[in-house]
């Protein structure tokens, strides 16, 4: 595969380091914050993050048993967040071939619509469940992911990045 120009080969990825972030990412999900509807949702950045790098490790099994997690956990409807997280999974592995090929920023911007999407049928299946409606800060938290993309791109990237080797006997 021909690399785009700027990227590097990066080594493989930790099945290990991958559960590990996502039990981080969890965690930080289930931290009680009251009925603040502006945080952004890190398991759902993460879930995107590894589905995308990762498709093998993290598909919609896993998305779809974390969300059942956060169900659970926010007693919600059983089955909401585990179908957005799956929705977007998918959404995901079907733009990952041109998604790969950008920057973090522009794939931010273009992560944008999914996380806002994802957002969107949240709020719809948690008003034709509970029929409360949160406020207009809920439409931040789709930025917020947005905005925090190329920062977790970019940390979770950073332990398979291969040093420059000095060896001139090795092209890679």
């Amino acid at each position: 595969m021909i690399l785009p120009k700027g990227q590097q080969l990066l080594l493989p990825v930790s099945p290990a380091f991958v559960g590990a972030s996502l039990l981080v990412a969890l965690a930080l999900d289930l931290l009680p914050l009251g009925r603040v509807t502006w945080t952004p949702d890190w398991l759902m950045v993460l879930l995107a993050f590894w589905s995308m790098h990762q498709p093998r490790y993290v598909g919609m099994g896993v998305a779809f048993a974390l969300g059942l997690a956060i169900d659970v956990h926010q007693s919600t409807l059983l089955g909401q967040h585990a179908l957005v997280y799956c929705l977007l999974v998918f959404g995901v592995q079907a733009l990952q071939r041109r998604l790969l090929w950008f920057n973090p920023l522009w794939q931010a911007l273009q992560l944008l619509p999914l996380f806002a999407g994802a957002h969107l049928l949240g709020v719809a299946l948690g008003v034709l469940g509970s029929g409360e409606a949160p406020g207009w800060q809920s439409l931040l938290a789709p930025l917020l992911e947005a905005l925090i993309w190329p920062l977790t791109s970019v940390l979770l990237l950073a332990p398979q990045r291969r040093p420059p080797d000095q060896d001139d006997n090795r092209p890679l």
